[in-house]
């Protein structure tokens, strides 16, 4: 074996160590971008159940006003009725 052999397979293995400590490097990056998807998958995942609590909330809101509306309008026209049977009585009497 001589020289020329011995450089040779030298170069070969540096440029092997070399495409090794590439991948690596590439390996890491892909780590950290992953890692960075979490984060702002996990980060979504908490602002969309925010989002569903406030939207619970205001649905009860809703619910408890379209409660509200409806008695009120039942009650207005029990006035009305009243008032027009008040009228009624006055004149047929």
């Amino acid at each position: 074996m001589d020289s020329n052999d011995g450089k040779a397979r030298l170069d070969r293995i540096e440029e092997k160590i070399d495409k090794l400590a590439d991948a690596l490097i590439q390996i890491a990056r892909f780590e950290e971008k992953l890692e960075t998807m979490t984060m702002f998958r996990d980060e979504s995942w908490q602002r969309m159940n925010r989002f569903s609590e406030k939207l619970d909330s205001i649905e009860k809101k809703v619910n408890d006003n379209g409660h509200t509306v409806a008695l009120i309008n039942k009650l207005f026209w029990v006035a009305i009725i009243a008032v027009a049977g008040a009228i009624a009585t006055q004149v047929f009497m």
